[in-house]
Formats: structure tokens, C-alpha cells, sequence
């Protein structure tokens, strides 16, 4: 049983020093990867997006769109929203990037990927989302969706990152959650500061939200490219 194994019992140890070298492993290889891929877009939304859903069309338009604009595409490697938006990358011959994670029902990578990194460890792999983008853009999804969400949100408004665009798309899906996070979490709790929801923009235009990265990060190097 899990309550008798013990803290300093020689088995114990030797299973964490070796998870100890797993992790480490996962770390280095994300960093030596994707450290030399430039500026990206890291999109995060459902696997479960049907390619006919106008949300899966929206994600294939912005990752056209980023790439037209001097980004290359981050996704965590796997259907719907995730193929998507490298579908969109991949169309323009840019940087396509996947971040597949190990999970009981195997998340297959999508076709569109032309760099693939798999993870064993979440913690892992959400540092990698977050370290090499430059922006951040949430469309519909599910729990993990949301975990993505609100720990982009929670860094962002505790500086433990550089301040990062973050982009829902979907208005429609996101209202009942953004009417609540005002009505409750902000002015009945006031358990967030009312700069801390203005750090979340909202749209359902993939030309409005690559012009917010675009003027949010301020580059001389990109240029608004809609054509």
C-alpha cells in the first residue's frame, strides 16, 4: 500500500533519483530544441474540434496568419484545435511545432508537425509552452484547456514571465466564465484586481488577435503581413 513505503527506504530513493534524470532529460532536450526556432505563437484549444467546426477553420487561420507575420506555431502536438493551427503553420511553410504529451489514451501527433517533442511530465511541457512564445492564444477546449488558461494567466499577473498577450478566441464559449471571473471573482470577492482581467483579450477576428500580438510585443523585426 502506498502509506508503507518510507520517505527513506533505499527503493524509494533510487525510483526518484532515476525520475530525477528523467525529468532533467525532458528539460534539456525541450531547451536544445526549440531554443534556436525564433519568435512562435503558442495555441492552445480541444483535441476534440471537429474539422468541420468553424472553430477548427478559425485556429487553421491563425496559424496561417502567424507564420505570414514572422511566427512559427506551437501547439501540443495533437487533434482538433492543436492540428489545426499547425495545419494553417504548415500551409505557409513555417515553423510547425508539436509538444505531444504521454497520456493512458495515447494523444496521437498531428500530420502537420515539423518539430515534435514528447513529454512524460505536464510540469515539464508547460514550461516549454510558455518559455519560447511569444504570445499566447486560447480557443475552446476542455480541462486542460483551462489548466493552460489560468496558469498563463496566474504567471503573467504574478511577473514569473514576461508579460504575454493572451488571446481567448470563441466569445461565445468564453462569456458565461468571463461574466463570472467580473461578477464574482473581481467586484463581489474582489479576490483579482480589475487589471488582472484586463490582462485577458477577447476576439473572434484571427486578424485582430496576430495585430494584438504583433503590437503587443512591440517587434520592429515582424510586420503586419495580411495578404
Amino acid at each position: 500500500m502506498p502509506g508503507n513505503n518510507h520517505v527513506g527506504s533505499n527503493g524509494v530513493q533510487h525510483d526518484d533519483t532515476w525520475r530525477l534524470f528523467r525529468i532533467m532529460a525532458e528539460f534539456v532536450e525541450g531547451f536544445e530544441m526549440l531554443s534556436t526556432i525564433g519568435p512562435c505563437v503558442t495555441v492552445f484549444g480541444s483535441a476534440r474540434t471537429r474539422r468541420s467546426h468553424p472553430y477548427y477553420k478559425m485556429a487553421v487561420t491563425i496559424g496561417s496568419l502567424a507564420v505570414r507575420n514572422g511566427y512559427g506555431v506551437i501547439t501540443g502536438g495533437g487533434g482538433g484545435i492543436m492540428e489545426a493551427a499547425n495545419k494553417g503553420a504548415a500551409q505557409e511553410n513555417g515553423i510547425s511545432v508539436g509538444l505531444n504529451i504521454q497520456l493512458p489514451f495515447e494523444q496521437v501527433p498531428n500530420r502537420y508537425l515539423k518539430v515534435l517533442l514528447s513529454f512524460r511530465h505536464f510540469f515539464c511541457r508547460k514550461v516549454m509552452f510558455l518559455k519560447y512564445t511569444s504570445a499566447v492564444i486560447i480557443m475552446p477546449g476542455g480541462f486542460g484547456t483551462m489548466d493552460e488558461m489560468f496558469e498563463t494567466l496566474t504567471l503573467v499577473q504574478t511577473q514569473k514571465v514576461e508579460s504575454l498577450p493572451l488571446i481567448l478566441m470563441g466569445k461565445a464559449y468564453w462569456q458565461g466564465l468571463l461574466k463570472w471571473l467580473d461578477a464574482s471573482m473581481l467586484k463581489e470577492h474582489g479576490y483579482v484586481s480589475p487589471g488582472d482581467i484586463d490582462l485577458i483579450k477577447v476576439t473572434d477576428d484571427p486578424y485582430d488577435a496576430i495585430e494584438f500580438v504583433i503590437a503587443a510585443r512591440g517587434s520592429k523585426k515582424v510586420r503586419a503581413n495580411f495578404t
